[in-house]
């Protein structure tokens, strides 16, 4: 009976996970993101047809903007991390084996001191000069 139940228990866990992870959507379309702002915007301040066509044509045109600008963030990002892996892999060329497992550790350390994303700053460990200036 214990082993059935506990069997039973794994196989929920796994399929929650399955679940979880079939769970990751692609983000909206411009044209649904315009379409369901637009929607919101009708409901809230009660449009008319005329109103909404035109509405839509603003969210449309603002979507494909904002969609464009996070392409090009990501692209650049991309690049970023490329350049900084040749930069890495030129300098890796010029040191010896035991500096550069001093370097990976080195670098394995600023990992580290680095934040966990979205983490907001302690104001008491932030260091204020004086008013005004820098």
């Amino acid at each position: 009976m214990k082993k059935w139940i506990i069997g039973a228990a794994l196989l929920v866990f796994t399929s929650l996970s399955v679940a979880a992870q079939e769970g990751k959507r692609t983000p909206p379309s411009p044209e649904e993101r315009a379409q369901k702002m637009t929607d919101r915007m009708a409901e809230k301040l009660s449009l008319s047809e005329a109103q909404k066509t035109e509405i839509y044509s603003i969210n449309l045109e603002n979507a494909k903007k904002r969609q464009e600008e996070m392409e090009a963030k990501k692209a650049e990002s991309a690049d970023r991390r490329a350049e900084m892996k040749a930069q890495d892999e030129r300098i890796k060329q010029v040191l010896t084996e035991d500096q550069r497992k001093a370097w990976e550790e080195l670098k394995e350390e600023n990992r580290s001191r680095r934040r966990p994303e979205g983490q907001i700053h302690d104001r008491g460990e932030i260091r204020r000069g004086p008013r005004g200036g820098n």
